[in-house]
């Protein structure tokens, strides 16, 4: 048996009412982990695309989360938070620590996903509605995937230097962007950005004691697949499956634990 030595820490996981952030909140928890969730409850989409079942888990809190978590004897708590808000991580951090303690572990998953494209088309391959780039996608869009994992690992790192820590780890959620991503052109170059946040923060915070990591999730099914989109998965990459929440949240439980202790500036790309 792994001995994943993470019994007795703290973590603090944005986007955790559903999805990834959720499976992960439970896989940790399930080590030991001492988990504190936030979320945004999102407004419906509303759109033939996306299944009725997508709308229902945005809107979603993390009581449900939180409950399952403590039933099994783990420890969670939560906060809603809007991390559009330069103020939301430190509140964060001052929430996390007098509920648990130091945070020891920050998993950037929350996004702002949005689809918005140069091009004149109104709907994706999927029919999924696009709108143009403008002031607005970007600013939504890098408020929430750049501005906040920044302030968020700022704060961490403020707080691991300050109190004189040596063991910490940092982890962020990425679907690429470096090389571009069409039709949903604001949520890449958001993503490339804070995969570079994250890659600086390794170097400069590797010396006290700090891994930092980017995980690449397969397609996976958060609620958002549909048939057709299941259907083009398929025929996509080595395994030609969709992923589930609890995959991507294994791999984030390995990078936190002590036996991903060498791993360091890394994008681990999923299939």
């Amino acid at each position: 048996m792994i001995d994943t030595r993470l019994a007795g820490k703290v973590a603090l996981i944005t986007g955790a009412n559903q999805g990834i952030g959720a499976a992960t909140a439970i896989a940790l928890a399930a080590e030991g982990v001492s988990v504190f969730l936030t979320c945004k409850r999102l407004a419906p989409l509303n759109h033939p695309a996306y299944p009725e079942t997508y709308d229902r888990v945005r809107a979603a809190g993390t009581d449900d989360v939180v409950r399952r978590i403590r039933q099994a004897g783990g420890a969670a708590g939560s906060a809603e938070a809007d991390l559009a808000d330069p103020a939301a991580p430190k509140a964060l951090f001052d929430q996390a620590e007098k509920a648990f303690g130091p945070v020891e572990i920050l998993v950037n998953n929350a996004s702002g996903w949005l689809s918005d494209t140069f091009a004149p088309s109104e709907h994706d391959s999927f029919g999924r509605p696009l709108r143009p780039v403008d002031a607005e996608t970007h600013d939504r869009q890098f408020a929430v995937d750049v501005r906040a994992p920044a302030l968020l690992i700022a704060e961490f790192a403020r707080r691991h230097v300050e109190r004189g820590a040596s063991w910490g780890r940092i982890i962020g959620l990425t679907s690429g962007g470096p090389q571009g991503f069409p039709t949903e052109v604001s949520y890449g170059a958001a993503k490339a950005a804070q995969e570079n946040y994250t890659m600086s923060a390794a170097h400069e915070l590797g010396p006290y004691g700090v891994t930092a990591n980017m995980v690449h999730p397969p397609m996976t099914d958060t609620g958002w697949i549909n048939e057709e989109v299941e259907k083009a998965a398929r025929g996509y990459g080595p395994l030609r499956s969709v992923g589930q929440p609890e995959d991507v949240a294994e791999v984030i439980t390995f990078l936190a634990s002590h036996q991903g202790r060498r791993v360091t500036a890394q994008v681990v790309k999923m299939y």
